[in-house]
């Protein structure tokens, strides 16, 4: 850490940093920041950010409890491409000198080095960042900042990119200088959505990565001035696409071998690989709240298909070869993709749930049964699956299905206050219970001059 430590600063004095962000996360995925003085860089390493917990939000504090003070990690350390005067450390919480065991990032790490020392493997994750460009109404609605991307098809349609590019190309070009990699930028299947890919790393690594994404994404929306607004929400709009942040995952030894590749399998993965599998597909239910955390994530499942054609939304717990209609899909070998991640969900806390789940499977060396390879899952009857669990239907019935998953109570950890999964678990029913006591336009419509059929 000494090291790292000096060498970030040396690294800082050449980049003329003159201020330093320290910027953590909470469990809805928030960023928490806090600004000092280059000349205080080292009481900010050595004691901190200090926030209010409770005020934060999202960290099971109290108002009386004490302060909860977010420790940077030198090592991650970059100058900030929009600002180049701000150096930007992800922190991690602490309390009392100890990590605060109800922080997300807190939770993957912890997990992560369960899994370093019980098997020698690091855990890598890629994560595919979608998000629309909006701009606000006069009444408070929003409609696509793109007024000219009115096709049936925009999917990777140039024209699309071309009238956004201005916008596009500053967050590559900051992705870029920040030495993430950004092999891929497409206009995706909803109007006025986009995709930017950044390079693969360790999961820690690109958890902490997204949540600075956002951030940027949103400081240059603001600098441009123009109203444009990027929204990762999971389902913005009625009627067209929603949002996802499709994450591939493998296991890599600690000579740099996959674990999950197999040239001899026909999907190119490994036995471990199948029984990660069959552990995401076990516990999907449970995991559910954590990869989908909040209320609009549900309104992405199981919905009619927009004027695109298709939701890309998974439905049920299933699992395909090069198959976009599953929850989890083969791409290539030595790599699987979860395409049931919220746009909106806290990177670390779905990274997690997905390893607590896969372990699971090794551990116990399930079984994942039927691959689903060419067959459009959205058009089979219910019948057919009748074999799947479904994904829950609202935030409130994944909240209780978390509660009883034994597997993401024991990993998701316990602290002074409890199991972190029962404070998850009824914070997500709070904001369900607050969007649910909502009347919405739809209903007085609906139901003003009393029931009417509604097909």
């Amino acid at each position: 850490m000494t090291d790292a430590r000096e060498k970030m600063k040396e690294q800082a004095k050449k980049d003329g940093i003159e201020f330093f962000m320290a910027m953590g996360t909470e469990v809805n995925g928030k960023p928490n920041a806090s600004v000092a003085p280059a000349e205080y860089i080292d009481d900010l390493l050595d004691n901190g950010a200090a926030f209010a917990g409770f005020a934060a939000g999202g960290l099971w504090q109290e108002p009386s409890d004490g302060d909860i003070a977010y420790i940077p990690d030198p090592s991650t350390y970059t100058r900030m491409p929009w600002r180049h005067e701000m150096g930007l450390m992800m922190a991690f919480p602490h309390v009392n000198g100890e990590p605060w065991p109800y922080a997300p990032q807190n939770i993957l790490q912890r997990l992560m080095n369960e899994v370093e020392e019980e098997f020698g493997w690091t855990y890598k994750t890629g994560m595919e960042p979608e998000f629309f460009l909006v701009r606000k109404n006069a009444d408070g609605s929003i409609r696509i900042a793109d007024e000219l991307d009115t096709a049936v098809k925009p999917c990777y349609h140039p024209y699309g990119i071309e009238r956004s590019w201005p916008y596009l190309s500053k967050l590559s070009r900051g992705i870029t200088e920040m030495g993430w990699g950004n092999p891929a930028i497409d206009s995706e299947d909803g109007n006025g959505q986009y995709e930017i890919n950044i390079d693969y790393s360790d999961a820690m690594t690109t958890s902490n990565r997204i949540i600075t994404l956002h951030y940027m994404a949103h400081a240059l929306a603001y600098q441009d001035g123009d109203g444009i607004i990027p929204t990762f929400m999971g389902k913005p709009f009625n009627g067209n696409t929603g949002t996802g942040l499709n994450t591939h995952f493998s296991l890599w030894d600690q000579d740099g071998n996959n674990i999950f590749d197999d040239k001899n399998d026909r999907f190119g993965l490994s036995k471990t690989a199948y029984h990660f599998i069959a552990g995401v597909l076990e516990n999907t239910r449970g995991m559910q709240a954590l990869i989908g955390s909040n209320v609009n994530a549900y309104k992405r499942i199981g919905v009619p298909h927009p004027t695109s054609g298709s939701t890309w939304a998974p439905t049920h717990a299933m699992y395909g070869g090069n198959n976009r209609t599953t929850m989890l899909r083969i791409p290539d070998g030595g790599r699987v993709e979860h395409r049931g991640v919220d746009g909106g969900a806290s990177p670390h806390l779905a990274s997690a749930a997905i390893l607590a789940a896969g372990i699971d499977g090794i551990r116990r060396e399930l079984d994942p049964g039927e691959c689903m390879e060419q067959r459009n899952t959205y058009t089979m009857t219910r019948k057919e699956l009748a074999g799947y669990d479904p994904l829950p239907a609202t935030l409130w019935e994944a909240a209780n299905e978390l509660e009883q998953n034994d597997v993401m109570r024991k990993a998701m950890g316990s602290g002074p206050h409890g199991d972190f999964v029962d404070f998850f678990a009824e914070e997500k029913r709070k904001e369900f219970a607050l969007y649910h006591n909502q009347v919405t336009q739809w209903e007085i419509d609906q139901y003003l001059q009393g029931p009417m059929p509604m097909w």
